[in-house]
């Protein structure tokens, strides 16, 4: 397979790396945990999240699963893909929305949806 040159991968690297360490770093974690779960070497680990190297694509995806973040923010996707007529920003607002809400008990989002609808009501149905 080929190669990506290098100066394409060292921009994508690094970018993958950044949005690793944030991701980390919000999740409260370790590079020694993340390495440990994502089953690589603290090394390895390392050197992906400072840009020096680009995961396989099988770690590609446990990163995502282990950091709690989708392939497109850690690829610095996420606000490239943004839906037609929508507002910038507004789709990494929402999922930043839902990944909170995912956590809530039923009482909690009931509350949330009726905040929701008083901020901004919807159409009479």
């Amino acid at each position: 397979m080929p190669r990506l040159s290098a100066r394409v991968e060292r921009p994508l690297a690094m970018t993958l790396g950044g949005a690793a360490l944030g991701a980390r770093t919000r999740a409260g974690l370790t590079q020694a945990e993340v390495a440990r779960r994502v089953g690589v070497q603290l090394e390895v680990y390392g050197r992906i999240e400072r840009g020096e190297m680009f995961p396989s694509v099988p770690t590609l995806r446990r990163l995502c699963v282990t950091l709690g973040i989708g392939s497109d923010a850690l690829l610095g996707l996420d606000g490239a893909l943004e839906p037609q007529g929508s507002r910038p920003g507004e789709a990494r607002e929402l999922r930043r929305l839902t990944s909170a809400a995912k956590g809530l008990s039923v009482a909690q989002l009931r509350l949330l949806h009726r905040l929701a609808e008083t901020l901004h009501p919807s159409a009479p149905e």
